[in-house]
């Protein structure tokens, strides 16, 4: 039949609105803990401080060395840390890089997680944990890695620099994308991801003019944290494999990798997609959804090509090698000659065919 579906709601607490980090410590009331260690990268220690400050005597400390892509030796070393400093929660401040650290520490010590998205990646709403190791980025899903209450702060978005706030926000929406046509897809996460993509697509064009737009800057963390639930209640496909294969052996900046490929994995699948990848278009106001997808991240001045983020052309054979390893579920089947193609055009930065 075919609305025969399944659907599991992810258990998390979400307070969102402008001003929210101020509830950060009743929130860790509610959870019961007293000794949370804050995690940040070193770009953010100052901040982590601050954060830790308020906290007070339920202050653990501070670990800020979150990096990008989960590197498993760095989380090994935050394990210790939080262990020889007794916490008994961590709080994730920041995007992807710091929120994957709490979940990798979560994973390995049970802790419990509060999780502050400063962009628009989506980890904090995900059972997904993805770490690197020699050069190989694996994923898995487990609970164990759900934070356990998320704070959206509208506030901490406005100061996200214009370049992040792009490549962030198209990060989310490929999210929503791959619900839309996953082999788990939905009627409730394929409303979220609609609604998602609509509200990035609206947001963003205004947001690179206008950085501190109070509302816009609300409407893109919206869509950011419907699109970062389809990506905890859907399974993921070919983009997402892709992105993992090309962060993982060439160390390229992951919301950024994710804007290039975004238009072009989704003109892979439109044939075999067409009925879904159209909601996706109507969210983009648009004919056709790559192309939507390609020329919204022209207009917001988001990367167009892996060779501008380092990626040697001489990787092209070796990322569809590992491409072609150990697949994930797509609905247009994954061939050689056509995923050599693909990624030849986003290395080059042509536009989707």
């Amino acid at each position: 039949m075919k609305h025969d579906f399944i659907y599991e709601a992810l258990p998390s607490r979400v307070v969102f609105g402008q001003g929210k980090l101020s509830t950060l410590p009743a929130e860790a009331e509610r959870l019961g803990v007293k000794r949370i260690l804050v995690l940040s990268t070193p770009a953010q220690v100052k901040w982590a401080e601050e954060v830790a400050q308020t906290l007070g005597n339920a202050s653990a400390g501070v670990f800020s060395q979150a990096t990008m892509h989960t590197p498993v030796d760095v989380s090994e070393q935050a394990v210790a840390y939080a262990k020889s400093v007794d916490a008994d929660c961590v709080l994730g401040l920041g995007g992807g890089s710091t929120i994957g650290l709490g979940k990798a520490i979560a994973l390995r010590t049970g802790l419990p997680q509060i999780a502050v998205p400063t962009t628009y990646a989506g980890s904090e709403m995900t059972p997904i944990l993805g770490e690197t190791k020699d050069g190989v980025k694996t994923t898995q899903r487990t609970m164990a890695v759900l934070p356990k209450t998320v704070i959206y702060d509208v506030n901490l978005s406005l100061s996200l620099p214009v370049g992040l706030s792009a490549t962030s926000g198209l990060n989310a929406m490929a999210h929503a994308m791959e619900a839309l046509y996953s082999q788990d897809r939905n009627p409730i996460t394929s409303l979220y991801a609609e609604e998602g993509i609509a509200a990035l697509g609206r947001a963003l064009p205004i947001l690179v003019k206008d950085t501190a737009n109070a509302a816009a800057r609300a409407d893109a963390l919206y869509g950011a944290w419907l699109c970062g639930i389809c990506l905890g209640t859907s399974g993921m496909a070919l983009h997402h494999k892709l992105c993992h294969v090309l962060g993982g052996a060439f160390d390229l900046p992951h919301s950024e990798t994710h804007a290039v490929m975004l238009p072009h994995t989704v003109a892979y699948n439109m044939h075999a997609a067409a009925d879904v990848i159209s909601r996706a278009a109507r969210a983009l106001q648009t004919d056709n959804a790559a192309l939507g997808f390609w020329e919204l991240g022209r207009r917001i001045g988001a990367p167009s090509s892996l060779r501008e983020l380092g990626m040697p052309e001489s990787g092209i054979d070796h990322a569809v090698a590992l491409a072609l390893k150990n697949p994930y579920w797509n609905p247009e089947p994954l061939q050689e000659d056509k995923l050599k193609a693909l990624i030849t055009r986003a290395w080059g930065g042509e536009a989707p065919v």
